[in-house]
């Protein structure tokens, strides 16, 4: 892990316009650089980087932050390898702290199946282009595919001999471990302990991860070597550094296109992605034959939302991977399916096209999933009414699981008018699918809290880990809403009767008002932390400084709130431990932060400000939020709380059209007593908060 100190000097060594200008033309404009956007394709320049403040932004797609998280974007390198990047580029020593022996044995033997790996690599490497069989055989077999050196070189595509242990007695000469060739999957030990290459007789596909390391093979047999062999093709088997679940085959070469182009071709096999990458078209990648996994789907939404599934004729292969398709659009993508010509596939496709003809032919032929789905399982239903009802219980589940109801609601009616059907009918079963879905989201939710209250019981209790840590924040996953006992004096009203279930806010509400001002009153937290908004007397009348932190702090715990966002409270945690620690200055820490996540959101909040109405003072002069926080980071709270005060009014008239509620007058009486008293903490809130601070969003 790299210590803090080391951070801080690769960030004061990192000019952010020496940094951008490695990958971008930019030009001065003002005290400011623009130039074409490297995240999209920009036309006009549209992304700014400031020297002064060490940003860069794109005003178009919103991508940018400092120069760390530049390069992690850019080159889709991971927080400490983008660290590493720019601490080589201006020469400065990286210190890591001391690894405990269980860290030291995890990661040495993670960085020797890695090492194996780079070195078999090379091998089949050499193989192909300087061993007798592996040019007649191996490059003969991918010159057959239309593959041009530049291609094999850049794909590091290699060879295997018919030899059933070549690689493995060179690995053994050269000092590598018989453990590691096996742990890896390079090798297979026999029942008479004798190492055998597991891609004999095989051109050679390495597997790369996000960061271009070498985490697997793929291999595929040839005419030469099929004798007794029924498999095609063969993959590393799992290990500590492959889980072919997390992995997809062309990610590291086709990242960036992805994220320029804001869209990614997904393909089934090796082949397919380099005839694509060689014909011009790079954002591609491949499953590898197997059905997509949550993890993959993953990967490819963290570069776009867009993603375009390449079919060849195959209908019964077609139907197979529709089942796993849906996991797409339950991640929010936005999904369209091209069928390609009858007797291609993207491989033989792309060697008889270039880059504009085939991307021309997808943007003519391609269509949404949906309506693919519909027509293709339209067609196979027929006029059987009992396969048509099955087929609209089919569409029904993959609409329900679409999370944006406009979205949902467009292809409700597009369905209807394809199936001859009543939209209401659609309405209804969608309706019913996501009850169902919404329940067992419930019991989820319902067992992560119990079970963090465990983990909060047995922290309480000194039960830890074996290390003595326990987690952040185990106290709650759902912060409480206001306790309005505990409201100033003149905002005081009973805390409602325990039987009542209060609204609470949760992850995944931000779209609730609240979490606006949640997100403001953090801004100040990163922007203002350490600095004095007011001064307190205390009982002998001495005048106590208080800073924002521990003003937000002190209001937050008096009314037993709490952001309802986990790193919204992990910021504010670490900004109360550390605001007396001498030359704290919160804007610095959270931005150096080690947690990439932390870093990125407080570039986030201190360039991205939401904007406040201007404020003037008699002289006419712009007063500064700096100025003005004695009054601002106050406002702000009780429009925190007044927000959820609002969102709790909201919760229980919604109770109180729950036919088993209205039937109870008991509850009922409750309820309504508790509405009257919210209804009159919030009108005393609005008094207080009047018309001096107007914020806009």
């Amino acid at each position: 892990m790299i210590d803090q100190a080391t951070i801080d000097r690769i960030l004061d060594a990192a000019q952010i316009t020496d940094v951008v200008s490695d990958f971008v033309t930019l030009r001065k404009r003002g005290v400011n650089y623009v130039g074409l956007c490297p995240f999209h394709d920009d036309k006009t320049p549209s992304f700014y980087v400031s020297p002064a403040k060490g940003l860069c932004k794109c005003f178009a797609c919103g991508k940018g932050g400092n120069a760390v998280h530049f390069i992690m974007e850019h080159e889709q390198m991971s927080y400490p390898e983008a660290l590493k990047y720019l601490a080589k580029k201006y020469g400065i020593e990286i210190k890591e702290r001391e690894l405990s022996s269980e860290e030291k044995m995890v990661q040495s033997e993670r960085e020797s199946l890695f090492i194996v790996n780079n070195f078999a690599r090379d091998y089949f490497q050499n193989i192909l282009r300087n061993h007798v069989d592996g040019r007649s055989i191996g490059m003969a077999y991918f010159r057959s595919r239309g593959f041009r050196d530049d291609i094999i070189e850049k794909f590091q595509l290699g060879y295997c001999t018919e030899s059933h242990d070549a690689l493995a007695q060179e690995a053994l000469k050269k000092g590598y471990k018989k453990e590691y060739l096996v742990k890896t999957g390079l090798c297979y030990e026999t029942d008479d302990h004798r190492l055998r290459d597991r891609f004999w007789g095989r051109v050679i596909f390495p597997v790369h991860t996000l960061s271009g390391k070498v985490v697997a093979f793929g291999g595929r047999v040839l005419a030469s070597a099929t004798k007794g062999v029924k498999v095609k093709y063969v993959n590393s088997p799992e290990s500590e550094i492959y889980h072919k679940s997390n992995e997809l085959y062309g990610i590291y070469f086709a990242k960036q296109a992805i994220v320029k182009q804001d869209r990614c071709f997904l393909v089934e096999g090796y082949t397919d992605v380099i005839s694509m990458h060689q014909s011009g078209i790079e954002n591609v990648v491949a499953s590898s034959g197997t059905a997509l996994t949550p993890g993959q789907i993953r990967m490819i939404h963290r570069f776009t939302n867009n993603i375009t599934v390449l079919y060849d004729g195959d209908m019964a292969g077609i139907k197979a991977s529709i089942r796993g398709i849906d996991m797409l659009l339950e991640e929010g993508m936005n999904i369209k399916v091209c069928l390609l010509p009858d007797g291609d596939d993207p491989d033989s496709f792309a060697r008889k096209h270039n880059a504009t003809e085939f991307q021309a032919f997808i943007q003519e032929h391609e269509t949404d999933f949906i309506r693919f789905k519909t027509n293709l399982l339209l067609e196979d239903a027929g006029k059987d009414p009992i396969k048509r009802a099955e087929l609209i219980g089919n569409l029904v589940q993959s609409i329900s699981i679409i999370p944006e109801a406009i979205v949902r609601d467009v292809y409700i009616k597009e369905c209807a008018q394809l199936l001859h059907v009543e939209d209401k009918l659609l309405v209804s079963e969608v309706a019913k699918r996501r009850e169902v879905q919404a329940e067992k989201q419930a019991e989820r939710v319902e067992r992560e809290r119990r079970s963090a209250a465990a983990s909060a019981a047995n922290a309480a209790a000194g039960i830890g880990d074996n290390t003595g840590n326990v987690p952040l924040d185990t106290t709650t996953t759902q912060p409480p809403v206001a306790n309005a006992e505990n409201f100033p004096p003149e905002l005081s009203a009973p805390f409602p009767p325990e039987e009542y279930v209060s609204f609470i806010p949760q992850e995944g509400k931000e779209g609730q008002e609240f979490y606006k001002y949640e997100r403001l009153i953090l801004q100040m937290v990163v922007r203002y932390g350490e600095k004095v908004m007011c001064n307190v007397t205390d009982e002998e009348g001495k005048e106590i400084p208080i800073t924002v932190t521990e003003y937000i702090t002190n209001d937050l715990k008096e009314d037993e709130l709490a952001f309802h966002n986990p790193l919204h409270r992990q910021i504010l945690s670490e900004a109360a431990e550390r605001i007396h620690n001498e030359g704290f200055i919160a804007e610095r820490y959270f931005v150096a932060h080690p947690d990439p996540v932390i870093s990125k959101l407080s570039v986030e909040l201190i360039s991205n400000r939401y904007q406040l109405s201007k404020y003037h003072s008699k002289s006419q002069k712009i007063v500064t939020d700096e100025e003005r926080l004695y009054e601002l980071v106050p406002f702000l709270m009780i429009n925190f709380k007044y927000a959820i005060v609002s969102e709790e009014l909201k919760h229980i008239m919604f109770a109180l059209q729950d036919p088993t509620v209205a039937n109870d007058e008991e509850k009922c009486n409750s309820i309504m007593k508790r509405y009257n008293e919210l209804r009159e903490v919030k009108s005393i809130m609005a008094k207080r908060l009047g018309d001096r601070v107007v914020l806009s969003f």
